[in-house]
């Protein structure tokens, strides 16, 4: 792996809320085609970390680069339309627009083009989508709204997708599906980023992760090797 360029970076990153230091001294490394998760408690600092990479947040300190090209000056619109984009934690639809309507905006950078082949693909992942094309996002089921969200998002035809706690307000039926469905994502090609704090589901598909507390990365290395890591057994985990 060393071998390639990563496709998304973070070097030496450090962000502040006001006087509040958030994100500290950050480094990141995610590959074409990888899955990676990002672990981590509340206040950890893991959605400033996916808002410095679509530029929400600008970091006080250090880097984020795409495809090897600084991005710290870019808007969020030039990130999203070089290939990065988020699926929201709470999903965050316009409840008033239709499932259609929510769909259309995620391709709102590709004006004028054919999307027949994106609407097969979504109604391929979510058969369940197309049924409700018509009806308003707001009256959805909390799995349903899931859907659409990444629908919407896959509409930008990412390269890299950032998910922030996919799992959140889910049943448990609904968040393995959910993730069976982010993995299926990933194998068609797309790398994806995962903010979760449900660490034994977003290790069981991820090909590496991190570990984020209080700002900084305390932990880093294989699924594998975190699922089998002493400290993160116990500290996330929920072993003793």
């Amino acid at each position: 792996m060393t071998n390639r360029e990563p496709i998304l970076s973070l070097r030496g990153v450090n962000t502040h809320y006001g006087v509040v230091h958030i994100l500290k001294d950050v480094d990141i490394d995610i590959y074409p085609g990888e899955m990676v998760c990002l672990l981590g408690g509340n206040a950890s600092g893991k959605t400033t970390t996916l808002k410095t990479i679509l530029g929400y947040v600008k970091p006080t300190h250090g880097t984020v680069t795409l495809n090897g090209e600084e991005v710290n000056e870019w808007t969020t619109a030039e990130r999203v339309g070089r290939g990065v984009t988020m699926v929201p934690e709470n999903r965050r639809l316009f409840k008033r627009m239709s499932v259609k309507e929510n769909l259309e905006i995620g391709a709102y950078l590709r004006p004028g083009e054919d999307l027949s082949d994106d609407y097969d693909r979504i109604f391929e992942l979510f058969p369940r989508v197309k049924e409700r094309l018509s009806q308003k996002a707001g009256t959805l089921s909390g799995g349903e709204q899931q859907m659409v969200a990444m629908g919407r998002a896959l509409m930008a035809q990412p390269k890299v997708l950032l998910m922030d706690e996919p799992s959140m307000g889910l049943a448990p039926v609904l968040v393995a599906q959910n993730f069976d469905i982010i993995e299926k994502i990933n194998k068609a090609g797309t790398t994806v980023f995962v903010v979760e704090q449900n660490a034994n589901m977003a290790l069981s598909i991820a090909d590496r992760g991190y570990v984020l507390q209080t700002g900084k990365i305390v932990l880093s290395d294989t699924a594998e090797g975190l699922l089998n890591n002493p400290q993160m057994r116990q500290a996330y985990l929920g072993e003793v």
